[in-house]
């Protein structure tokens, strides 16, 4: 899916709802070399995803016969309006060294060290392929946490069924004088020994249900 035009100066991005197309740079080396030409862009290299939009293009260069506007095989772009850019970059550099003049003096950036800047923005990769292995990476560890949180809410839920059962029992051999009252307020947090055998069966019922 494009998102806009490599032509220098042209602020043209992707929209369903207005009537531009946008058409990849050629594969054929020969027809790729002169559309790069003619683009005018200082050591421009384009991609497989690198367009450009139809307002570049004359209309005799569009075959409509199909039910989308196609470029035909001998198509070149033709139209840039490289003096408004040209003017534009000459604009943004007059500002930007106004700006600076006004600035007290101080280290400049070129001063700073590319290692520098690594250690500033510590967040930035070099590549797109080292931010690909750290994303897998990261994916990796995030699959690993949660089967290990996975597992640790098994033991949790067999640990919880665990207790609930010996509660009941000691709760049950108190009722039935087996056991002296009073044991389970020495074995059982006070918590649970304070509630009434009636709650621990409604526990031990969800338990089944859930089973079920």
């Amino acid at each position: 899916m494009p998102t806009n035009c490599a032509a220098a100066g042209c602020a043209a991005t992707y929209n369903k709802h207005i009537n531009i197309s946008f058409h990849r740079f050629p594969l054929d080396p020969k027809r790729r070399k002169e559309w790069v030409r003619l683009v005018r862009r200082k050591n421009f290299v384009p991609g497989k995803h690198t367009f450009l939009c139809s307002k570049h293009f004359e209309a005799s260069c569009f075959d409509l016969t199909g039910q989308t506007r196609r470029l035909k095989m001998d198509a070149v772009p033709t139209i840039f309006d490289f003096c408004t850019h040209i003017k534009s970059m000459k604009l943004k550099s007059r500002n930007l060294l106004e700006k600076n003049s006004c600035t007290p003096a101080g280290p400049s950036k070129s001063s700073f060290s590319s290692q520098q800047v690594l250690l500033e923005h510590s967040y930035a990769f070099r590549n797109p392929m080292e931010a690909k292995k750290r994303i897998i990476k990261l994916e990796k560890e995030i699959a690993s946490l949660k089967r290990k949180m996975k597992t640790c809410l098994q033991k949790e839920r067999r640990a919880t069924r665990r207790w609930i059962k010996a509660t009941c029992l000691v709760k049950n051999l108190e009722a039935n004088n087996i056991l002296p009252k009073g044991t389970s307020e020495h074995i059982l947090p006070t918590v649970l020994s304070n509630l009434p055998l009636e709650n621990f069966k409604i526990l031990e019922q969800d338990k089944a249900l859930s089973v079920l």
